[in-house]
């Protein structure tokens, strides 16, 4: 995937939780000053990474049920998802390498 895909509740089980790779979760609201400053963050890992990853991002505010389920409570929040499950999760805006550190240690534990 070279670009991030937007996720709806409806769709959330099959794109992510099924998805064969490892998947990070952008948990974003359009007002959200924070995510806005994440977003392009988000677009650059999702170019440099390519397949190896998917970037599913999922608004808040249009799409609650996930979020509500995984216990956001602030946002942005990052789940990194393997194989259906939470393998790390961050709240709030981070740099591009404390990102890219936990893309990395999924992807890591993928291949062992």
């Amino acid at each position: 995937m070279s670009k991030p895909i937007h996720v709806s509740d409806v769709e959330f089980s099959e794109k992510v939780l099924k998805s064969s790779t490892p998947v990070v979760v952008d948990f974003w609201a359009p007002w959200c000053g924070p995510c806005r400053m994440v977003a392009p963050v988000l677009d650059e890992l999702a170019k440099e990474y390519g397949e190896k990853i998917v970037i599913a991002k999922v608004n808040t505010d249009e799409n609650p049920q996930y979020a509500m389920q995984y216990g956001v409570q602030g946002i942005p929040t990052m789940l990194f998802i393997k194989d259906g499950q939470v393998f790390d999760r961050i709240v709030g805006a981070h740099p591009k390498p404390s990102i890219q550190q936990r893309v990395d240690n999924m992807l890591a534990a993928v291949a062992s």
